[in-house]
């Protein structure tokens, strides 16, 4: 029988393409991995061709397309470039709004039959728009955003998944920020966790590159040295006020800048970081309150937070949570081919195993072709005939304080490496984590990495020891470790873990379990296979361009290593 092809696109920045084969995904990727440039959007036509070649099909095997935006309803044939469907009646192409797409790539990705599901991030849909694509719904929208006369945008939605549709149970506006003067204009919502995040990143920082580096520098600042509040409920929505804006005069003039005023910075960044979690709670405790569920979803680009998550399941606000692990706007091409295969087609919700790697596996030949383009008389070079033997090799020079290149099977979908695209290293030697940041990462020193742990050890060196396979919570670290695990174990004891699941993960789980029988950790540093300003690699010749760039002294490609030569 004919398999039946949805292809979801995202065009927001952070654009990404998915292609479901009988509900199941069989193959997605971000457009920044293809066209190198990073948070990379707009035009969609490079990353569908990606998906299209990876499945080996053309558009015409596409039963149908669903694409979702941010402020725009992309035109079949024109979006910042020609599109691929331009010169094709086929396949339809159906449009949803953004904060659907969002719960929907949530709730296909979950172990859930039935949940509820949060969304929050800086700004979804216009109001006009999402009411355009949405009439049955204009009932739900409070009363005060329809007469609002001003650009209202999503900013955090409440849904209720049956099993088969999602339908919305609360959704909150915010008119956008003004476009003025202050320290603190971005365009994005006014009244947003993730608009005011993001605009006290652009504060620190002076860019709006990665609004993620504000929750890796908030640990080195100090608590209590502002004590004013920058959210409030009124009337069932979460508002930001103005007044704490007045005590912050002193925006980051560049990186220097940022160095000089290191202390004061850091104070901002935990106070904001501090205000961030209090408004996620708050906003969990409203909506589960005002609609209980045992089982909640979580997606948008505020549930990347890793520190907040914790602090979620620390309350107990929720029973059971799932937080999506591509929750920012890079996973709304997920969620508009879930939205396609069970509210549009209306077919039966499929398994998952739990994997977030969905990109193209590289053949022995691409790799050969690969390393044969480059000089390589400065390495040492051998193929694996078996991958014990590889496991065992690369366990053994981890131990011995080396830092390795790892590039196995399909990419990850998502901004964490988790296995598949990383760079590792020994948990617990010393200065090899500011060796990392500055001559392989070319990163800010006070940025942390990630603790990769086997599932069943979890317990042993964290104190909460929860299941955390995506990397998108916080726990800490045992103080009996903290010198075993000192260069991923940030600077107030926290540790942004992962644990490795074999079902889907089984080489990375052979290699830290290798790793373990050689040095009793059963811990490895995991950071993603790139440096600052580049996406994560994802071909061969990529990889090989960073080892020949950075220091990283070993290169795994599948059964390929390479070594630099002493």
């Amino acid at each position: 029988m004919k398999p039946i092809y949805i292809l979801g696109t995202g065009l927001s920045h952070n654009g990404s393409a998915v292609l479901l084969k009988d509900g199941q995904i069989c193959v997605a990727i971000e457009k920044e991995r293809v066209s190198r440039k990073k948070h990379d959007g707009g035009n969609d036509s490079l990353a569908i061709q990606y998906c299209l070649d990876a499945e080996g099909i053309e558009l015409k095997d596409v039963s149908l397309v669903v694409q979702c935006e941010n402020f725009n309803i992309p035109d079949r044939n024109q979006f910042k470039g020609k599109r691929i469907f331009s010169d094709a009646n086929e396949p339809e192409i159906v449009n949803i709004s953004h904060h659907l797409a969002h719960a929907y790539s949530a709730v296909g990705t979950s172990p859930f039959s039935e949940c509820n599901v949060m969304v929050i991030d800086g700004c979804g849909s216009p109001l006009d728009q999402f009411l355009a694509l949405h009439p049955e719904q204009h009932q739900i929208i409070d009363e005060k955003f329809h007469q609002e006369t001003q650009m209202q945008c999503e900013k955090d939605s409440f849904y209720h998944f049956d099993g088969q549709r999602v339908t919305p149970l609360y959704k909150d506006f915010s008119t956008m920020a003004a476009i003025d003067k202050t320290s603190f204009s971005l365009p994005t919502t006014q009244h947003s966790i993730g608009g005011f995040y993001a605009s006290i990143s652009k504060y620190v920082f002076g860019d709006m590159d990665d609004v993620g580096k504000l929750m890796g520098l908030a640990p080195y600042g100090e608590p209590g040295i502002y004590d004013f509040d920058a959210f409030e409920f009124k009337s069932e929505s979460l508002y930001v006020k103005d007044s704490w804006k007045k005590h912050f005069t002193n925006p980051s003039e560049g990186y220097d800048y940022f160095k000089e005023n290191f202390n004061y910075y850091a104070n901002v960044a935990r106070w904001a970081q501090e205000q961030v979690e209090k408004a996620v709670l708050q906003c969990f405790d409203f909506r589960v309150k005002a609609f209980p569920h045992q089982n909640v979803c979580y997606s948008g680009g505020v549930a990347l937070n890793a520190v907040a998550n914790a602090k979620l399941l620390d309350q107990k606000i929720v029973e059971n949570i799932y937080i999506e692990p591509a929750a920012a706007d890079n996973g709304l091409a997920l969620g508009c081919a879930f939205y396609g295969w069970l509210d549009y087609l209306g077919k039966p919700k499929m398994a998952t195993d739990g994997s977030t790697c969905f990109g193209k596996k590289y053949s022995r030949e691409e790799i050969v072709q690969a390393i044969e383009s480059v000089s390589v008389e400065n390495y040492i070079q051998q193929e694996f005939a078996t991958e014990e033997e590889l496991i065992l090799y690369c366990a053994d020079k981890l131990n011995q304080g080396k830092t390795l290149g790892w590039f196995h099977s399909g990419s990850e979908f998502g901004p964490r490496a988790l296995g598949r695209r990383s760079i590792l290293a020994h948990p617990g030697i010393d200065h090899l984590k500011d060796h990392i940041n500055r001559n392989i990462k070319f990163r800010e020193d006070f940025r942390p990495f990630a603790p990769a742990v086997l599932k069943e050890k979890v317990g042993e060196y964290f104190e909460k020891g929860r299941n955390s396979p995506y990397m998108i919570l916080v726990d800490k670290t045992k103080p009996k470790y903290l010198n075993q695990l000192k260069n991923v174990t940030h600077k107030n004891g926290s540790a942004r873990v992962q644990t490795i699941d074999e079902n889907w993960n089984p080489r990375f789980a052979k290699l830290v379990a290798a790793f373990y029988e050689k040095s009793q950790i059963a811990v490895l540093l995991n950071t993603s296979l790139n440096r600052k300003g580049m996406p994560m690699v994802e071909t061969p010749a990529e990889a090989l361009q960073l080892f020949q760039e950075s220091a990283l002294d070993v290169l795994v490609l599948e059964n390929f290593i390479l070594e630099k030569l002493p």
